[in-house]
Parts: C-alpha cells; structure tokens; sequence
C-alpha cells in the first residue's frame, strides 16, 4: 500500500491510499469505512487498521477521488522522533573532506523544521545557502530496542522520501550539525508510506536521485549504503527505543550543493524533486522565508 495523509479542498483531514489502477486517484480510505481515522500514525500503530485499510482498498464501491484535488501533508506530521544520519554513503564523506567513518554521524530534526510533498522549502532570511541532500527515509511502525539483524527489519512500518534541506553556512557555525538542520520547513518529507511488503527487504538496491529545476545533481543507490537499514536501526536500537511514528532519515550520496566548484543553492523559483526506484517522487519549490 502506498498510504498518505491529506487536506481537501474545505481543509479536512484524511487518509489516502494510491489506486494500483490509476496513478491521478486515491481511495478516501476514511468515506470508504468511517471505523478507518483519520490520523496515519494511529492506522500504522494497528494490525487490526492495517487490515481495515486493505479491505477498504479492495472494495468495489471503494470511494475514489483525484490526487489533484488535494494537498499533501508529511505522512507523520509531528514524529516523536527524527534521527537522522550522516555520511552515510562513501563518496559524499570524501567530496566533504571526511575519511570513511567507523560509526556513523547521527543528529536530531525537530518536527517544525519539516514541510510536505508539494508545499515550499523556505529559504530563511539569514542565509542563500540551502541545499538539497536526497535521502531515505523510513517510519518506525512497532516499538524495539536492542534490536538484532534477523528482527530489525519487523518494525518498520514503511518506507518514504526525505530532501534534507541544510542551511550549509549555519552547520558549518559549530562542530554540531544541528542548528543547520532544524531551520523551519527546509525538511521535505513525502509524498508517501510505501508498507515493506511492495519494497525489496531494506530497500536495498534502489536507485536514488536528485533534480533541481529538471538537471540531475545526485545519482546513487542505495546498495552504497555504508550502514544499510537493518544495521542503522540496530545501532539506533542499542541506545534508545525506536517507538511507532519515529522517522529515520538514512543519509545522502556525492553531489550535494556546496561540494560543486562553484557551490549550487537553491532559490526562490527553484524546483527540486527526489526520485527513489519503486517509492516514487517528492517534488518542492523553494520560497523565501
């Protein structure tokens, strides 16, 4: 399934699931079975929801609407957790500068610094040097901890697409990368959850691609992973609970803005869309704050 959280036209919320028929419609998972909420964290929270939304998806009078009817919201709008990774792949380590690490280089996003499928990526006033990093990312659908590399994988509850907008010369302020990372809606997330069921185990093997305004900055797959997704949430798991609606972000290829003679930003105008194999397309535009 290919599940997503929405607004209509009249600003109400709900639930969505891709046709498998028609890639312009959706099935209004909450008019086609009113026990369905309205909130994806509760539905991937629940087996028994879970269920509902297949039935639901399956029905003939199954209610349909039109993706361009609507506006995306990020599939978990406010995670309790946003881990992310860095230096995840060995070539953007060398194109900054970095030997191959020994552990990886995790930080945290606050749930303000993220926007949706579809909304702007702000530029902030105090800087023009937003860049784009394409990057996998994935919900936690159970709670683990310690987990082990047979059971890893058992707590994911789908895989989607993150733009890790940074705010380069604000990162480069302190040894921490936090504060370049958490400016408001520089964080695109989206557009949905793909359930693991439709994915290769891990997401391994899949392409992975950035765009600005249609010219391709960012080319990888994610077999280059240094951490795959099975060791990163058993490393995460060794240090605290991975709990349902926590988002992990898995890291970004060679190619990224600043590491290019001259430097790339994007701005206001821009268009900047992330392609991974089999999840499918986040598209942003970039706006002044």
């Amino acid at each position: 399934m290919r599940l997503f959280s929405f607004r209509d036209a009249n600003g109400n919320q709900g639930v969505g699931a891709l046709s498998k028929n028609n890639a312009t419609e959706f099935v209004d998972l909450c008019a086609t079975d009113s026990d369905i909420p309205n909130s994806l964290l509760a539905i991937i929270e629940s087996e028994q929801l879970l269920s509902k939304c297949k039935a639901a998806i399956a029905k003939a009078n199954a209610v349909l609407k039109k993706l361009d009817g609507i506006s995306f919201n990020a599939p978990i709008d406010k995670p309790g957790k946003i881990i992310c990774m860095g230096l995840n792949y060995a070539d953007h380590a060398a194109e900054g500068g970095n030997a191959r690490p020994e552990y990886p280089s995790f930080f945290m996003r606050g749930p303000s610094s993220l926007t949706s499928h579809g909304s702007p990526i702000i530029r902030p006033k105090v800087s023009d040097k937003l860049d784009y990093e394409a990057e996998l990312a994935f919900v936690v659908g159970k709670p683990i901890r310690n987990a082990t590399m047979d059971n890893a994988l058992d707590c994911i509850a789908g895989y989607s697409i993150f733009n890790d907008g940074s705010i380069r010369d604000y990162q480069r302020k302190t040894t921490q990368w936090t504060i370049g990372k958490n400016f408001d809606k520089t964080g695109a997330f989206g557009p949905w959850l793909v359930t693991p069921d439709e994915l290769p185990p891990g997401c391994d093997g899949l392409n992975i691609q950035s765009r600005l305004n249609g010219q391709v900055m960012q080319n990888a797959n994610t077999k280059d992973f240094l951490w795959g997704v099975t060791e990163t949430i058993v490393l995460i798991s060794e240090c605290m609970t991975l709990e349902p609606g926590d988002l992990v972000i898995t890291g970004t290829p060679a190619g990224v803005g600043y590491a290019r003679k001259p430097p790339v930003f994007m701005k206001p105008g821009d268009i900047c869309e992330i392609e991974i194999e089999s999840i499918g397309i986040l598209s942003n535009s970039i706006a002044d704050e």
